[in-house]
C-alpha cells in the first residue's frame, strides 16, 4: 500500500515555510505523494451543493483564500525529490487544455517523471462563472474532450485536434513529459458517469469514501464499487490489471470516530487498530493507494498526525 497526504492552500499554513516542511517531513516518513486540492476563486455566495457533506454545505467556507494548484504543484517539485505531485483533483474544465498540458508537462520534466493529474469536473457552478469557462452544465463533456486534448499533445509528434471545446493543428508540443506514455490520468468520482470515464480515459480510479449520494465508505461498499468499475471496463474493452486503485479519505485527521450515513463507524475513523484493519480489508479488494488529510490547527499537530500514522498504523496492515 502507498500513502499520500495533501498539503494546504488556504489558512495560516498556507505559507513556504509550513508547506515545504509537510513536503520534507512527509519525505522523510516515507509517504508516497503528496497532493494539492484546486480552486481558483471563491465566490462569496455559493448555492451549488457539495457532495462530499450530508448538510451539502462546503466546509471550505467563503475567504476567498486559495493558492493555485499547478503553481503550487511546482513549487512541491522543488521542495521534495521522490514523492508523486498529485492533483487532487484538478477540476479539468476550469482551464484551458492546451495550456494546461503543457504546464503539466513542464511540472513532470522539472520533477523527473513524478506528476499524476487527479481529474475532476467540479461541483461549483459560481467558480465555473466567474471564471468564464464553458456552461457547467457541459462539465462532463468538457472534462472528457480536455483529457483527449491532454493525450494527444503529451503523446503525439505531430499533435491535432478537432473538437466541440477545442481544436488545434499545425503546431509542436514540447517538451514532451517525462513520464511515458504520459502522467496517469487518476479519475475521480463514485457516479455511474465516472466509472465509465475511468473505462474510456483513465489510468486510476481515485473516489473519495464519504459521497453520502454514493457512499464507499466500507470494505463491503467499496467492493460494491469495484464491482460497478470492473462491470465498465468490461464493456469498453478493458483488462482491469490496466487500472490502478486509489482512494480519499478525506476525513482522517485526529482519531475520533465517525458515523457513516448508513450507521456504524466509517472507515478510516477510530482507534489505530480498527484503521489498520480498514486499510487491509481495502487493500484486499486490490486499493494501492490512500489519500489522507493530516491537517490540524497548526504545523506541529500536522506534522505529529503524519508521524503517528507512519509509527501506529501503517506498519500494522
Amino acid at each position: 500500500m502507498k500513502y499520500g497526504f495533501g498539503v494546504p492552500t488556504r489558512g495560516p499554513m498556507a505559507n513556504p515555510r509550513d508547506i515545504t516542511a509537510m513536503a520534507k517531513k512527509g519525505e522523510e516518513l516515507g509517504f508516497d505523494v503528496v497532493f494539492v486540492n484546486d480552486h481558483i476563486v471563491v465566490p462569496r455566495d455559493v448555492g451549488s451543493r457539495y457532495p462530499y457533506s450530508e448538510s451539502g454545505d462546503w466546509p471550505g467556507g467563503s475567504s476567498g483564500e486559495a493558492m493555485e494548484q499547478l503553481v503550487l504543484l511546482s513549487y512541491l517539485a522543488s521542495a521534495t525529490s521522490r514523492m508523486r505531485l498529485l492533483t487532487s483533483v484538478m477540476v479539468v474544465p476550469h482551464r484551458n487544455p492546451v495550456t494546461t498540458a503543457k504546464m503539466l508537462a513542464t511540472i513532470d520534466v522539472l520533477s523527473e517523471g513524478r506528476v499524476a493529474v487527479g481529474c475532476g469536473t467540479g461541483w461549483m457552478r459560481e467558480e465555473f462563472e466567474a471564471i468564464g469557462t464553458d456552461p457547467f452544465a457541459e462539465r462532463g463533456a468538457v472534462t472528457d474532450e480536455y483529457l483527449k486534448v491532454f493525450k494527444t499533445l503529451w503523446t503525439e509528434e505531430n499533435p491535432e485536434f478537432s473538437g466541440k471545446y477545442a481544436s488545434f493543428s499545425n503546431i509542436t508540443f514540447l517538451p514532451k513529459p517525462v513520464r511515458k506514455p504520459h502522467p496517469p490520468l487518476w479519475i475521480g468520482g463514485e457516479s455511474g458517469r465516472a466509472y465509465r470515464r475511468v473505462a474510456a480515459l483513465g489510468d486510476c480510479w481515485y473516489p473519495i469514501g464519504n459521497n453520502p449520494r454514493q457512499s464507499l465508505d466500507s470494505v463491503a461498499k467499496y467492493g460494491a464499487g469495484i464491482e460497478a468499475l470492473n462491470r465498465a471496463l468490461d464493456a469498453a474493452g478493458r483488462d482491469p490489471a490496466e487500472i490502478d486503485l486509489s482512494y480519499g479519505a478525506n476525513w482522517y485527521g485526529d482519531g475520533s470516530r465517525q458515523e457513516s450515513a448508513e450507521g456504524g463507524r466509517m472507515a478510516f475513523t477510530g482507534e489505530a487498530d480498527e484503521i489498520a484493519a480498514d486499510i487491509a480489508g481495502f487493500e484486499a479488494k486490490g486499493l494501492r493507494n490512500i489519500m489522507l488529510n493530516f491537517q490540524g490547527s497548526t504545523l506541529n499537530q500536522t506534522l505529529d498526525r503524519m508521524e503517528h500514522f507512519i509509527r501506529d498504523i501503517a506498519p500494522k496492515e
